[in-house]
């Protein structure tokens, strides 16, 4: 066990560096809308969905229904299911399959992805449970920690929601410089759809509808292509 112990730590270290300082900047979001530590642990602990909990914070503090958070929540991680996809034969043979498919992230997914990569036998699966785990006790602790500190530091926090605008800024960048045409094509049909639903249906109500549009018109983009493609 100390074996998958020392392995599982050092393949996360990235990981924990980053989920800490993001964790906190969840926090202190949280607790100026008006949530205290406790809602950061307990939301880390159960939702444990990344950039879904920064998106979580307004709709918590206008109320939304749990309808618009579930369908949020859908649409914002969907692409998690691929990542459960690749690893579904794999995970089968743990006990934990469930835990596995729970506490998959992006950065978890892509630390797993090195380590089956290095390790195609997969001698090294029982470490594959602590990585996960040790990822989220990251976002956990960072998250706990940003909520105290928003309430005891005499700081003026204002702005600090700009954080999640700042990480969906640097995914999108990430997946233009990766894939310029088909990124840059589906980051112009969500700006034009959330414009258009801002001013149909308001500022409390329009990012369901604009999730909606942008998914329909990739998708109607993604087939057209494959179609050309065919001879």
């Amino acid at each position: 066990m100390k074996k998958y112990i020392k392995y599982a730590f050092s393949r996360t270290l990235p990981v924990l560096f980053g989920y800490i300082f993001l964790g906190i900047a969840f926090g202190i979001v949280l607790q100026q809308a008006g949530f205290n530590f406790i809602w950061a642990f307990c939301i880390s602990l159960f939702l444990y969905a990344g950039s879904m909990q920064f998106v979580l914070v307004p709709l918590l503090a206008a109320s939304a229904s749990p309808l618009t958070v579930a369908i949020t929540t859908l649409f914002v991680n969907s692409r998690h299911v691929f990542y459960g996809l690749s690893f579904i034969e794999s995970f089968k043979k743990m006990k934990t399959q469930l835990y596995m498919i729970f506490s998959l992230s992006d950065e978890t997914y892509s630390v797993l992805c090195s380590c089956k990569n290095e390790d195609p036998e997969e001698k090294n699966r029982p470490a594959w449970f602590l990585i996960n785990l040790f990822d989220q006790s990251y976002w956990i602790v960072g998250s706990v920690i940003g909520a105290l500190l928003g309430q005891v530091l005499p700081f003026d926090f204002t702005g600090i929601d700009f954080s999640m605008t700042a990480l969906f800024v640097v995914i999108l960048l990430d997946q233009v410089l990766a894939h310029p045409k088909v990124a840059s094509r589906c980051a112009v049909t969500g700006l034009l759809a959330g414009i258009i639903c801002l001013f149909i249906f308001g500022t409390g109500n329009f990012l369901l509808p604009a999730l909606i549009v942008t998914i329909l018109f990739v998708t109607a983009f993604t087939q057209a292509e494959r179609r050309k493609e065919l001879p």
